[in-house]
């Protein structure tokens, strides 16, 4: 087993590789011989355990633990030899897809021939029952050992790295080697032929060592799990074949499997490292999700097959062409079984499996390698334009943090559930990358047909021409907390409750009536809870709905502190209470465990707007409005952070860019024209002559009034228009010189023509006054913008 793959947990107390140039930036542990489990170094510093330097060397020629030492030439030529081989290899650039990956091509098998096989230059940990040494490293300026006896005095089990097989072995008489390619977790990797299907190359793999019984017992359990599966992203296996030994005659047992000609991603992480291209910018976060997708895939079908990968980690994923594979099953265990030391590298290790091993061994200790491993590729992207922009970078992280997370209890339940969140975050990342939308439905939230907007997108009542302000400024249209929760989308009811499918028929009761019925519900039920609550919001009722949490908690029980519809409905009753920085912690707390998902960004999006915090605001918004352009609310948070910046250009932009094909698409056209003609927070900052001919182009155009060419929206919000445009022409405008200093209708006394039209606008006005008293405001309001009458 190489790079640090153990089996069974680590001793505890052991301590932790600080070489700056381990792999593991201070995870390595170091093994009781004073090694790095990642980056095979000797420590720095003294090691648990370790000798004095002068100790003497076992009666295997392998000194003490403290006397070994890396052959440092013999190190190099390990890496000589890797980046020999990797240079082979051309990356050709991706496709503009969303999953498209660059090319990972090989000119020649035979280019991976390795004409002078070698020793592990890190060796590997003793197969002896219960020991952890490392057996066959290079030490103290010597070459690593191809055979000998482990050191420890208590084990001496001897080790053999030796390949088995030659060039032009012929296995069962059917697979002719070409030569060595590698050694592996357990055993030499060879290139071969298939002499009896147009020699086809496969891959065969042997035992590092016939008298290893856990390596025998390995190779066993691999060639039987492999031999079952069946899926794209998983190494398949051809065959199994026996070999007579060439020294001794007995029969060693090899897996004949497809030959994947490919980097694994521990190549590809050191040309991260490099800045290479093609992962040299920002679509590198792309391509490590995409890669973090196609293993969660194979990891969602092994799981369904009732099987743990175990040993997740750079070198077991082989990118190949454009493809994605698992290789290297060999630590594959099945759900549940409790018996043998579990096969992992501690690095990419769930810390429940580290410390109680088969005990705690479920499917999330995949999950946490995935994360690990992800995490392990993104470390080395050093330079700034390999970072993914705006909110992408923290989603990323998010996505991360809670894979890996220390308690399982909040991680990912499933690699289908972590596959989905990966892809709203790839998803996130693209769109901000081309400022491209990539829209795809939640499968958690129901849209909603609500926008957060408090009056910028809609017709003026009115109440406005009644209310005595003579020179409104445009409103800013930022709701009230307590109307955001009905704005945003609502969370499907998990299919599993007892309540879900009442809760998915059709129903016109009003909140009061639905918590009568609701409550008549004979069974218990969080989703139905959660509903009551929503309810009692409805009605203004936030201690009532509160109590229907703490309800959800009890049923619940264990799980409620990580349960994310809780933090969502108690946000919900936070926004309704008017406490914005307390909601803001609950929708914080929802994007942790939803990292790929846009409700939570816009509800952080509006509370950070509500806040002042308008460069969150903005990076929320952002992050909705680019991946999908029918979300109106991200669009109408975007223009008020815009008009709040005396931006109407900007504003202007963001409206424009909402489809028709939008629920929202008719109220931010209405906005557009408000936006281009209003008064911006103070009666004087008043719109330029190109905005006001803007608004005036496209104020007939509006859906108003049922597509009717006239109608009360169609003349109040003609009549708000006109208003601002007197203010300009009384401001820049001159009646004899109008048409030099700018002219908003083309006529020489643009101010009479002004007035002309905004008399006619309000005398309609009047006609929709539902009151004399309000009849008669309107009507004065005519009257005093009437234009003089020349003699």
């Amino acid at each position: 087993m190489t790079d640090g793959t153990r089996g069974g947990g680590p001793p505890g107390g052991a301590a932790l590789c600080h070489r700056p140039d381990c792999p593991a930036a201070g995870h390595g542990r170091i093994n009781d011989r004073g090694f790095c489990s990642e980056c095979g170094h000797k420590a720095q510093g003294p090691a648990p355990g370790a000798a004095s330097p002068g100790a003497p060397a076992s009666a295997s020629g392998t000194p003490e633990a403290s006397g070994i030492l890396e052959s440092e030439s013999t190190a190099t030529a390990a890496r000589a030899r890797r980046r020999a081989v990797a240079g082979k290899f051309t990356v050709r650039p991706a496709g503009d897809g969303l999953m498209d990956l660059p090319r990972v091509e090989l000119p020649s098998l035979r280019d991976l021939i390795d004409n002078d096989p070698q020793p592990p230059p890190k060796g590997q940990p003793c197969a002896g029952q219960g020991c952890e040494e490392t057996v066959g490293a290079a030490y103290a300026g010597q070459p690593a050992l191809w055979a000998g006896f482990c050191p420890r005095p208590d084990c001496r089990h001897p080790f053999d790295f030796t390949p088995k097989l030659r060039p032009g072995d012929l296995l069962g008489g059917q697979y002719e080697v070409v030569g060595c390619v590698a050694y592996g977790g357990l055993g030499w990797v060879y290139l071969a032929e298939d002499t009896q299907l147009d020699r086809q190359p496969v891959a065969i793999k042997g035992l590092i060592n016939d008298d290893d019984e856990t390596a025998q017992r390995a190779a066993v359990e691999e060639r039987r799990y492999l031999t079952l599966l069946d899926h794209q992203g998983i190494l398949r296996i051809i065959n199994y074949v026996p070999h007579p030994d060439r020294d001794s005659g007995r029969l060693r047992g090899y897996i004949v499997m497809e030959f994947v000609a490919g980097m694994t991603l521990a190549g590809i992480r050191d040309r991260i490292k490099r800045s290479e291209p093609p992962f040299d910018d920002s679509r590198l976060y792309q391509y490590i999700l995409t890669y973090g997708a196609h293993i969660l895939d194979a990891l969602e079908y092994l799981h369904g097959e009732k099987l743990v990968y175990c040993d997740i980690k750079p070198s077991n994923v082989m990118h190949h062409e454009g493809r994605v594979k698992v290789i290297d099953l060999g630590a594959v265990r099945r759900l549940g079984q409790r018996d043998g030391p579990v096969t992992y590298t501690d690095w990419f290790a769930s810390p429940e499996v580290r410390e109680r091993g088969a005990a705690d061994l479920t499917e999330l200790h995949d999950l946490y390698g995935v994360g690990r491993t992800l995490l392990n590729l993104s470390d080395k992207a050093v330079r700034a334009d390999q970072r993914p922009p705006g909110l992408g970078a923290e989603s990323y992280r998010r996505l991360l943090d809670r894979a890996t997370a220390f308690d399982p209890r909040r991680r990912f339940r499933s690699a289908r559930e972590m596959a989905e969140q990966l892809r709203g975050v790839l998803r996130e990342l693209h769109s901000l990358r081309l400022e491209r939308e990539q829209p795809e439905p939640s499968t958690l939230f129901s849209p909603t047909a609500a926008l957060l907007d408090s009056g910028l997108g809609r017709i003026p009542g009115l109440e406005r021409w009644l209310a005595g302000e003579a020179r409104p400024v445009l409103a800013d249209g930022r709701p009230d907390p307590a109307e955001v929760p009905f704005g945003l989308p609502v969370p499907f009811p998990d299919a599993k409750d007892p309540g879900a499918a009442l809760l998915n028929t059709p129903t016109g009761s009003g909140p009061r009536r639905l918590i009568e019925q609701l409550g008549a519900f004979p069974h218990e039920s969080a989703e139905i809870r959660f509903r009551i609550c929503r309810a009692h919001l409805e009605l203004g009722e936030p201690a009532d709905a509160e109590a229907q949490l703490r309800a959800v908690e009890r049923i619940i029980g264990g799980g409620a502190p990580y349960d994310w519809r809780l933090n969502w409905h108690r946000a919900l009753v936070r926004l309704t209470e008017g406490a914005v920085a307390e909601a803001r912690q609950e929708f914080d707390a929802v994007y942790d465990a939803l990292p790929g998902e846009y409700a939570p960004k816009l509800a952080l999006g509006y509370c950070a707007e509500h806040l002042r915090d308008h460069g969150a605001a903005e990076q929320f918004y952002q992050a909705v409005w680019q991946r999908n352009r029918s979300q109106g609310s991200a669009a109408f948070g975007l223009a008020r952070l815009r008009l709040a910046a005396g931006d109407r250009t900007g504003a202007v932009d963001v409206l424009g860019g909402v489809p028709k094909v939008s629920r929202h698409h008719d109220a931010a056209q209405i906005a557009t024209v408000r936006a281009l003609a209003g008064r911006l927070g103070h009666p004087d900052r008043l719109p330029t002559e190109t905005d006001f001919a803007e608004a005036l182009t496209r104020l007939p155009r509006l859906y108003l009034d049922d597509g009717r060419a006239s109608g009360h929206a169609r003349e109040r919000l003609t009549a708000e228009v006109l208003e601002v445009a007197l203010d300009w022409v009384l401001r820049y405008g001159a009646a004899d010189d109008a048409r030099e200093a700018g002219a908003l209708f083309g006529e020489r006394d643009e101010q009479s023509a002004v007035r002309a039209r905004l008399e006619k606008a309000l005398r309609a006005l009047a006609q929709q006054a539902d009151s004399p008293e309000a009849l008669e405001v309107l009507v004065d309001r005519a009257n005093a913008v009437r234009p003089m009458t020349r003699v």
